[in-house]
């Protein structure tokens, strides 16, 4: 049987990945543990690796059951046809996740005041705080230059 992908509402994975299972559907949801910075703690949250998509192991027959679970919007589709996950792929998603080298995965988002370090270019090494975030863009204020530059998201830590 194929792995379907499945797409849900926002915040719905783990709960209509639990409720198909229990209507006897293999499905996997993977997720990963992050920690959280709230004003006042930090907290290790569990949330799905993949935002908003399930992945279903039915036939063709079945495909109509899945909609019987809340939280389930469509099927991711590819080249007018439902999205299929191979089961090798679907094997390296789980190894990976079961890989006891990664632990503590922490997803962080930046902001301005943060301080980064710059890891790529000319001004590889040198400490900066954001001053705008952009998409893929950071505007940096290098206090120790009097300067203001962009950077790529990727090139700092």
């Amino acid at each position: 049987m194929p792995w379907y992908v499945a797409r849900t509402r926002s915040q719905h994975e783990i709960k209509t990945s639990e409720y198909l299972s229990k209507m006897g559907v293999e499905v996997f949801c993977p997720t990963i543990v992050e920690v959280r910075q709230w004003s006042d703690r930090k907290k290790k949250v569990t949330v799905p690796l993949f935002r908003s998509y399930i992945f279903v192991n039915i036939t063709e027959a079945e495909r109509s059951r899945v909609f019987e679970a809340p939280g389930v919007v469509n099927f991711l589709q590819w080249l007018n046809k439902p999205a299929i996950a191979k089961d090798a792929e679907i094997e390296a998603i789980r190894s990976w996740l079961n890989n006891d080298k990664i632990s503590d995965l922490e997803v962080t988002q930046f902001k301005p005041g943060d301080q980064v370090k710059l890891k790529s270019g000319k001004m590889a090494n040198q400490t900066a705080v954001i001053k705008e975030v952009g998409d893929k863009k950071l505007k940096l204020i290098l206090e120790e230059l009097g300067w203001i530059l962009t950077a790529s998201v990727h090139d700092v830590v």
